[in-house]
C-alpha cells in the first residue's frame, strides 16, 4: 500500500501553486515545494524556518505598512478562522523588479483530530493579467503618440505611489515640456508638430523598460516619466541621457532663441512615499520645478529631492 503521508507530500510538491498550511493561531505547520521554492528565488530571508513563522502575524505586518493587499489578506483569512465565511480569495500584484506578476489566493478550512487548519494556496495568474492589462492598455493609449495616455498614468502613479511606500523605495517623477511648440506649430504647421511629438515620445518611451516604469502624455506638448524604485541621483543619470538623446533630433525651430532647435524644460523630483504627502504632492513639485526651469530662460533640468524628508 502507498504511504499516504508520502503519497500526499508529493502530490502537493508536484503542483506549481504555492500551498502553506496555518493552525488557527496562524502559524504555519506546511509549505509545499513550490512555496520553498518561490521563496528562495525572492531572496526571503526565511527560507529556512518557515514552520516558525505565523502567517497573519506577517499580513498584519504588511498592513500596517499601507499594503492594502496585505490587510485585505489578513481580514479575510481571519474571517475564516472566526467562521464568518466559508472560504476567501483574493487577487493580487507582487511585481519584481523585472517582470510583472499576479496571484490569486484562496483559504480553504480542514479539521483534523479535533484540530482546525487552513490551507492558503497561490495561483500564478499572470498569464491572464497580462492579457486583460493589454486590453485595458489599448484604451489608455494616446491616439497621437502611442504611449500612456493621462488617464492611464494617475492609475499607474497611484499603483506605483503604494508599492514604493509599501516597501520602503523612492519613487522618481519628471515632467518634461517641449520648449516654444506654439512658435514650431505657427512656423512649420499642425502636421510638423504633431511629428515633434511622435519622435520626443518615442525617445521618452527608450528609457521606461521595468514594471515600474511609464512613460505617458501629461497634455499638449507635456510628458511624464515615473520611475519606481530610482533615487534622484538614478534618475537624473536618466535624465540627462533623455537629454542628450532629444538633441540629436535636431528638430528645427527656428523662432526658439537662441538654439533654434527643439529643447525641452525639465523638472524631475523624488520622494519615498509615506502617509504625510499624496500623488499630488508630488506633481506639483514636478510641475514647479517645470516653471523654474522655463524661468531659468529654458532648455533646463530643474531638481529637487524630497526622499528624506
Amino acid at each position: 500500500m502507498l504511504d499516504d503521508k508520502i503519497f500526499l507530500k508529493q502530490v502537493l510538491d508536484t503542483t506549481p501553486d504555492q500551498v502553506v498550511v496555518i493552525n488557527d493561531s496562524g502559524e504555519i505547520v506546511f509549505v509545499n515545494k513550490s512555496w520553498q521554492n518561490f521563496g528562495e528565488q525572492n531572496d526571503c530571508t526565511c527560507c529556512d524556518v518557515w514552520e516558525q513563522k505565523n502567517y497573519l502575524v506577517e499580513c498584519k505586518k504588511a498592513a500596517d505598512n499601507g499594503d492594502e493587499f496585505g490587510l485585505n489578506a489578513y481580514q479575510g483569512i481571519l474571517a475564516i478562522i472566526e467562521q464568518q465565511q466559508s472560504d476567501f480569495y483574493l487577487e493580487y500584484p507582487c511585481h519584481s523588479e523585472n517582470e510583472k506578476r499576479w496571484f490569486m489566493m484562496r483559504v480553504v478550512p480542514f479539521e483534523l483530530s479535533d484540530k482546525k487548519y487552513y490551507v492558503i494556496s497561490h495561483q500564478n495568474i499572470t498569464e491572464r493579467k497580462l492579457a486583460e492589462e493589454q486590453v485595458q492598455k489599448l484604451a489608455a493609449i494616446d491616439g497621437l503618440t502611442d504611449i500612456a495616455n493621462r488617464g492611464f498614468f494617475d492609475t499607474f502613479l497611484e499603483q506605483e505611489w503604494n508599492r514604493c511606500q509599501r516597501l520602503g523605495m523612492p519613487l522618481s517623477l519628471a515632467i518634461i515640456d517641449i520648449d516654444d511648440f506654439k512658435l514650431l506649430n505657427d512656423t512649420y504647421g499642425h502636421q510638423q508638430g504633431d511629428t515633434c511629438l511622435k519622435k520626443v515620445a518615442k525617445v521618452l518611451n527608450e528609457f521606461t523598460k521595468r514594471p515600474g516604469d511609464l512613460c505617458a502624455r501629461f497634455g499638449g506638448e507635456e510628458f511624464v516619466l515615473v520611475y519606481g524604485n530610482t533615487s534622484s541621483d538614478q534618475a537624473l543619470l536618466v535624465l540627462n541621457d533623455i537629454l542628450e538623446k532629444l538633441k540629436h533630433l535636431n528638430i528645427e525651430n527656428k523662432h526658439s532663441l537662441p538654439s533654434r532647435t527643439l529643447t525641452v524644460s525639465v523638472g524631475l523630483t523624488t520622494i519615498t512615499p509615506n502617509s504625510d504627502f499624496t500623488c499630488a504632492h508630488l506633481i506639483k513639485e514636478a510641475d514647479d520645478l517645470l516653471y523654474k526651469a522655463k524661468n531659468k530662460g529654458k532648455d533646463a533640468l530643474c531638481v529637487s529631492d524630497l526622499a528624506f524628508i
